[in-house]
């Protein structure tokens, strides 16, 4: 006796065979009328935009020297934790007990004044990443304008053609902005 397909079975593969027919039709729909010209499409590798651009890079560079005391001041302590530790080794039980608790506080300090850094950093770097994200984006609007593109698509993307990556010719606008806009 042959047996019968489960009609429950069989409705998803019903449905992406319809679904399939009814993209296939679409695809082939005629364009509208009024599009006489195809579509310009541009895009953007926003990694490699982010990580050349100048404004960033200057960014980069002004948080930098913002936080360099700070973490100077971090490090030598981190040093002098390290140099008690070491010396710890060799006192006199008392003395070393006393010179514990040196060791546990300044770890403690060092602690928070990393968390407090960190913390610090990552919201003025934020904030500069923000500043920035505005000029970037009106850059690449502008550029989108001037050049007729109709649509410029950011990454991540499956697959763009190096001949619709307009990301260097961006990077070059930007760093001529940078250019005028510098004293």
């Amino acid at each position: 006796m042959a047996q019968r397909a489960n009609p429950a079975r069989r409705m998803p593969a019903l449905l992406l065979a319809a679904c399939a027919f009814a993209g296939a039709a679409g695809a082939q729909a005629p364009a509208p009328a009024s599009s006489s010209t195809p579509a310009r499409i541009g895009y953007v590798d926003m990694k490699r935009l982010l990580d050349n651009a100048p404004q960033v890079v200057a960014g980069r560079r002004k948080l930098e020297k913002e936080f360099a005391a700070r973490d100077a001041a971090l490090k030598a302590d981190e040093q002098r934790l390290v140099e008690l530790r070491r010396r710890q080794g060799t006192l006199a039980a008392q003395e070393a007990d006393a010179l514990q608790r040196e060791v546990d506080a300044l770890d403690r300090s060092i602690r928070r004044s990393r968390d407090t850094l960190r913390s610090e950093l990552k919201t003025r770097s934020d904030q500069e990443l923000d500043r920035s994200w505005r000029e970037i984006n009106d850059a690449v609007v502008a550029f989108a304008r001037e050049q007729g593109y109709d649509l410029i698509v950011p990454s991540p993307v499956v697959y763009a053609s190096p001949r619709v990556d307009v990301t260097d010719r961006i990077i070059e606008r930007l760093r001529r902005d940078a250019r005028t806009e510098s004293p």
